[in-house]
Parts: structure tokens; C-alpha cells; sequence
């Protein structure tokens, strides 16, 4: 590969950082009078994403996309065209609606595994389309981006020391399609898998990265979180924000706001608009002195299965026609996470008036701690659940129960500890003396590889064809660091 092959991912950190963490003016809320009047909103988030793989004709890194056009028979291959026209379609959609009157709104989690493939594939009317959605600014008010990780890695078992690399890969790549203003409104975040980690240390590294890299808010999915004594969220507490908080081993402790995916992980929730009318059925909420709006939080793949490619789209134009014109007040309407916290804002609501709640399982490993929290006691408490319970785990908790991304996966996941181990080894010393080494060919190709290796992908289809892929993307790595050191 050359330079101008590898994906927008490393070179301008320090810019990133500094823009990313500016005030926001997003938060200067324009529409209290109208949400004054509402009982109840939904926020609906689109998941989409193809991995890269190393599948071209001579072994080349493409998309999956690609793939499936170039491989029709295999499988549900044929539906590439179909899934091309999910990743643009709402820039048909959105403008249409807005035109007629109403006040749709959603939010957006694109890979930036899926946006290089956009790029290589030349799909420009893709591209084109989003930037409508970004940018344009009649539309822009009415979609909000969620970051994510780069590569659709898997939080609990990507190593914490790469948890900012995936971040701000992403930021540098987003930032470089759609401008920095687009970036500068992104504060909300999606986790692949809605993989939210239990391990005390991993979690708390993961919140510190969120918040170093300008991240508001995070969107977890309800059955990996609990309250602090153990219980399972309220019913009512999953219809308002809440902090996320995390201890680490040393007792230190960070939060983030967090806002609840609700129920599972059926697509058709999203599909068939059913957060619209699940909140139909909601009051506002006590929150201390305070009395808010319900807000039914969830989020699907936007592209696949039938219900998604087919039936999404008129039940999304119907919602808005039975909610009505934008000129009515209407007591159940469409809310982005981020407009909802910024309302709340107006309200005088601070962070510590929410909830707090915790990783799945985290209640069991504080109550054996009878002392100060050290590392050592952390650990020795750990040891004790493990050794009384088999099924204790901390591998963190995600939309599904039916997949577990460890076990089974050392062909994998011993690749991915070792080339980050190596990265980190052969560059970390050197950028503390020049910085600037990101924008060099080694460090930009040593990263990509080190991000694609770590795509959730590569375990999710069981052993075969991809974990071989995930063979071929770590000697790659590996080739690329050991040419740096000769």
C-alpha cells in the first residue's frame, strides 16, 4: 500500500483532541417552549457497518461490500445493491419529510471500516448522500452522528491501551469526509455489539478515553448495567438519563451520562418504529424536584434482514404522519439523544441529580472488599467470585447472551494482544520525542492493521474463513513493524 491508499485515520491528534473538546454550541437549546409540552420522545439510532478484509484479488484490503458484489452467489451476497441503498436512503427520506412539515429526527453509527469502503468502492452517490445529511443545513438540525470505534472492535476484549487509537481513528476520519464543524457536533457515542466492559480497570479506562476524546454521553444497552446495590435498573430509570459511573482497582472513580437502549437486540424495534409507540405509553418523569420528558432510547443494524431493508422506511414516514406537523404540539414526538440532555440542561438538571449505575456484576466484587479498594484486594476478590461461582464472568455484557467473544477466540485473541504489545512497544517512547510520527507511512499502516485485526468480525462468524482473515491482517502487521526495526 501507499500512502494515499490508507484510510484518514493518524497525523492531526492534537487538532482533534483540541476541537473535539471546545464548548459545543449544540448546547444552546432553541426549542424549550416546545419540549415544555411533551410527555414522551423516542431516539432512534441506525447501526451500519461492513468490515475490511483481506479478500481483493491479490489479497488487497476491501470491503466486505465489495465482496458480496463481486461474489453474488454466496450466501446473502446478493443483497449488496440493496444494503448500498440503506447506507444513503435517508438522505432521500429525511429532506422529504422536512419539506412536507415534519420533524423527523435520528441518529447515525456508520464504522469507519464501512466509510473507507465507500471511498475505495467509489460509491460517491453514498458519499454524496451523507454529506446531505451531515452538512446540509436544512437537514443537518435533524440527524445526530454517534462516534464510535473505527473498526467495530469489541470493548472488553480489545486491549484498553488502543481504546483512543480506535476513537480518535475515527474522529480523524469523519472529521476529513464531513468537516470539522460535523465533527464538533458529535458528542454522543456508540459501543460495538453495545459491548459495555465489567472489568473494573477496563471500564474505567474505557470512560477516561470517552471523555479525554470529548464524548458527552454513551448509549448502553440495559442489561449490562445495574445499580450501585446490585439491582436491576427501574423501570422508570430506563426512560431517563443516568451517570455511568466506574471504579477502577485503586479506588479512583469516573462517570459518563448514559442514556438506556431498551429491550433486546430484535432489529425490528427499530424496523417497525416500535420505540415511537412504546413511548406513546409514557409520562414524564420524576427526577427529583424536577419533572422531564420519557425518552425510549434504542438502536439497530440499519441495514440488515428484510424488516430493515423493506419495511423501515414507511414506517418511519408513518410515524412522522401520525405525530403530526411540525406546527403541532404533539405530547410523544422524535428526539436525539443530544437534543434531549441539552433540554434537560435549560432545566438546571445537574450530572449528579441522575441516577447512578454501574457495570453488570460490579456490585459483587465491592461487597468482598471489606477494606480500602487496592489493586491487590480488587483482584483477590475477583479470584474468590471465580473460584465460588464458574458462571461469574468479566467479560463484559452486550445486546445478545448467545455470543461470547473470548471463549474459543485465542487463535485470535492472542494476535491482537501481541501486535497491539508490539505497537505500542515500538512507538509510544518515540512519540513522546516527536509527535509528528503519526503522519508517517509506518506508524499510519501498523495502525490500520492493528484496528482491522481487532473487528469484532473475525470472531462473530465463528472459526473458518475469517479467522484466517484475522491471520493474514496480524503477519501483515507484524511485517510492517519488524521492516521499522531493521
Amino acid at each position: 500500500m501507499k500512502n494515499k491508499d490508507l484510510p484518514p485515520i493518524c497525523g492531526n491528534e492534537l487538532a482533534i483532541n483540541e476541537l473535539v473538546n471546545k464548548v459545543r454550541k449544540s448546547r444552546q437549546f432553541k426549542e424549550k417552549s416546545k419540549l415544555e409540552n411533551v410527555n414522551s420522545g423516542f431516539a432512534c439510532a441506525l447501526h451500519m457497518h461492513q468490515p475490511t478484509i483481506p479478500a481483493g484479488e491479490n489479497g488487497e484490503l476491501i470491503s466486505h461490500l465489495q465482496y458480496m458484489f463481486e461474489h453474488t452467489s454466496e450466501g446473502d451476497n446478493h443483497n449488496a445493491e440493496p444494503f448500498a441503498q440503506c447506507y444513503k436512503r435517508l438522505a432521500e427520506i429525511i429532506p422529504s419529510l422536512i419539506h412536507q412539515g415534519y420533524d423527523p429526527k435520528i441518529m447515525l453509527d456508520y464504522s469507519g471500516n464501512l466509510l473507507w469502503g465507500i471511498e475505495q468502492m467509489g460509491r460517491e452517490d453514498i458519499l454524496a448522500s451523507l454529506k446531505i445529511l451531515t452538512c446540509d443545513q436544512t437537514v443537518q438540525p435533524h440527524v445526530e452522528w454517534l462516534g464510535t470505534f473505527w473498526s467495530h472492535a469489541v470493548a472488553s476484549s480489545t486491549p484498553p491501551s488502543d481504546f483512543k487509537l480506535q476513537i480518535t481513528s475515527w474522529q480523524h476520519h469523519f472529521s476529513s469526509l464531513f468537516g470539522e464543524d460535523a465533527l464538533h457536533r458529535v458528542n454522543g457515542f456508540s459501543l460495538p455489539e453495545m459491548h459495555l466492559p465489567n472489568h473494573p480497570d477496563v471500564l474505567f479506562q474505557l470512560i477516561k478515553a470517552l471523555k479525554e476524546c470529548g464524548y458527552r454521553w454513551l448509549m448502553v444497552q440495559e442489561h449490562s448495567v445495574q445499580n450501585l446495590d446490585g439491582s436491576s435498573l427501574r423501570d422508570e430509570q430506563k426512560y431517563i438519563p443516568n451517570m455511568l459511573q466506574a471504579q477502577g482497582s485503586n479506588g479512583d472513580t469516573i462517570s459518563i451520562l448514559s442514556l438506556i437502549k431498551t429491550q433486546g437486540s430484535d432489529t425490528k424495534l427499530v424496523g417497525q418504529m416500535q420505540p415511537y409507540y412504546e413511548a406513546l405509553g409514557l409520562n414524564k418523569q420524576h427526577l427529583g424536584q424536577h419533572i422531564i420528558p420519557a425518552l425510549v432510547s434504542q438502536i439497530a443494524d440499519g441495514e440488515n434482514g428484510g424488516v430493515m431493508m423493506n419495511e423501515f422506511p414507511q414506517a418511519f414516514i408513518q410515524v412522522y404522519k401520525r405525530i403530526g406537523l411540525r406546527t403541532n404540539i404533539s405530547p410523544t414526538i422524535a428526539m436525539n439523544g443530544s437534543e434531549y440532555l441539552d433540554f434537560l440542561e435549560t432545566l438546571n438538571i445537574d450530572e449528579h441529580s441522575y441516577p447512578l449505575i454501574q457495570a453488570i456484576n460490579q456490585h459483587k466484587i465491592w461487597d468482598k472488599i471489606s477494606g480500602s479498594i487496592t489493586p491487590t484486594s480488587c483482584q483477590k476478590a475477583i479470584d474468590e467470585l471465580k473460584d465460588e461461582d464458574p458462571s461469574f464472568s468479566l467479560s463484559g455484557a452486550s445486546w445478545t447472551n448467545d455470543l461470547c467473544w473470548e471463549d474459543g477466540y485465542k487463535n485470535v485473541l492472542e494476535p491482537i494482544s501481541k501486535l497491539s504489545s508490539h505497537f505500542h512497544e515500538t512507538f509510544d517512547h518515540l512519540l513522546v520525542q516527536n509527535p509528528s510520527l503519526t503522519k508517517t507511512y509506518s506508524y499510519h499502516a501498523a495502525l490500520l492493521y492493528l484496528l482491522l485485526l481487532e473487528t469484532s468480525c473475525f470472531r462473530y462468524w465463528g472459526q473458518g474463513k475469517w479467522t484466517e482473515y484475522a491471520k493474514t491482517l496480524f503477519e501483515k502487521g507484524e511485517e510492517v513493524l519488524r521492516n521499522l526495526e531493521t
